[in-house]
């Protein structure tokens, strides 16, 4: 059997489910997940390996309407994601009743001229008689190529999803190693990391205000060594991330140095401060430099 490999973009509104599944196909923690929306701000590479195939999976930010400097990246960001992929997916929750929101996730994929997969997600969640109805609906909207029911939580479907996929993906040799589960660099997943246990701890006024750099990342023989800035809009933001004599704050840092150790296979050292950078969403250079592809291009010419 001919090895197939290829790129499959996973779009969808916030909190659709997008790197829960992501998660789930590639059997490793590569996109920080959390019940709030608009976690995802990258574009990020997860890859399946099997013995037959390599699928690229580019996990995105939600399709939204861009409001300021950070949102208009990340749709930047979703819009270079469905650059040069072979299938676009567009995963709905089908808990929630169709509304405008998704009508304009289907006025977006429409400008891709390949495949579209309709993953209708979080089934788990619904009587399967709801099912049928809410396929009917998305079929009036727009011509899907294949149609798939899944659960992203247990993994409901997700086996026929990507046999399926695999059908239209071309015969290649791998992009990757077959021991790589991410593009991402370690630096970078670990302010993912840290943003993801911050989002979790908090209350529901920070995670958009919240961006995590880590300033450094010191890899020794058995441990790495990471300083890393929590940056929000207010002082009542950072009251809350610092929490009473600074117990917040602890949380975070320890339950993210144990998921970092669990990740990176060594212990890690790590050390947290929060800043106040009033509006920073409208900060074009701090924006720029949560884009892990940036930070790398200028961590390459400081090297030069």
């Amino acid at each position: 059997m001919a090895f197939k490999c290829g790129f499959v973009a996973i779009v969808g509104r916030p909190n659709a489910g997008k790197s829960t599944l992501v998660n789930k196909l590639v059997g490793q923690k590569v996109s920080i997940v959390s019940p709030k929306p608009q976690t995802t701000r990258n574009r990020i590479q997860g890859i399946l390996n099997r013995d037959d195939a390599q699928i690229v999976l580019v996990d995105t930010p939600g399709i939204h309407k861009a409001e300021n400097v950070l949102n208009r990246q990340m749709m930047d960001e979703l819009q270079h994601a469905c650059e040069g992929i072979d299938i676009l997916s567009l995963i709905v929750d089908a808990s929630v009743h169709f509304g405008a929101g998704d009508r304009f996730s289907i006025e977006w994929i429409k400008r891709f001229e390949g495949p579209v997969f309709l993953l209708l997600n979080k089934i788990d969640r619904i009587p399967k008689h709801h099912l049928l109805p809410l396929i009917d609906r998305y079929r009036q909207e727009f011509e899907f190529a294949e149609i798939f029911p899944i659960s992203a939580l247990t993994g409901e479907g997700c086996s026929d999803l990507v046999d399926n996929w695999l059908t239209r993906l071309p015969e290649a040799p791998p992009y990757f190693p077959p021991d790589q589960f991410t593009d991402q660099p370690e630096r970078f997943l670990a302010a993912e990391i840290i943003r993801e246990k911050a989002i979790l701890t908090t209350r529901e006024e920070v995670p958009h205000a919240l961006a995590v750099l880590v300033d450094s990342f010191e890899e020794g023989k058995d441990l790495i060594r990471m300083r890393a800035t929590l940056y929000v809009e207010r002082e009542g933001q950072k009251g809350i991330l610092i929490g009473k004599a600074g117990a917040t704050a602890k949380k975070i840092g320890t339950e993210a140095r144990k998921e970092l150790e669990e990740i990176l296979g060594t212990r890690v050292f790590l050390e947290i401060f929060v800043k106040v950078q009033p509006n920073w969403r409208q900060n074009a250079v701090l924006v720029r430099q949560l884009d892990w592809r940036r930070q790398l291009e200028q961590i390459s010419e400081a090297q030069e």
